[in-house]
């Protein structure tokens, strides 16, 4: 996959915890950001999807067994995320 190399401005505090992180998982300074891009896009379409989700089934009542199943498993998909 090409690659493109782009400048961030971003705050010295944040720079110098990536550093150390960076250190710490004995990547470089860039692998690090743009792992950090990919898990940040894959949350937020993660969160569409949720989205999309919820106004395909809002319509279903409360009651419904495919209602209280679906929240008992998304909330173990996402109960460490926040």
């Amino acid at each position: 996959m090409p690659q493109v190399k782009t400048a961030i401005s971003i705050e010295q505090p944040v720079f110098e915890q990536m550093d150390v992180l960076a250190k710490n998982l004995k990547v470089s300074r860039s692998r690090l950001f743009a792992m950090a891009a990919r898990e940040f896009i894959q949350r937020h379409n993660n969160i569409e999807l949720l989205k999309l989700l919820n106004e395909a089934y809002k319509d279903l009542p409360e009651s419904e067994p495919i209602v209280n199943m679906m929240r008992s498993n998304h909330y173990k998909m996402v109960k460490d995320q926040w």
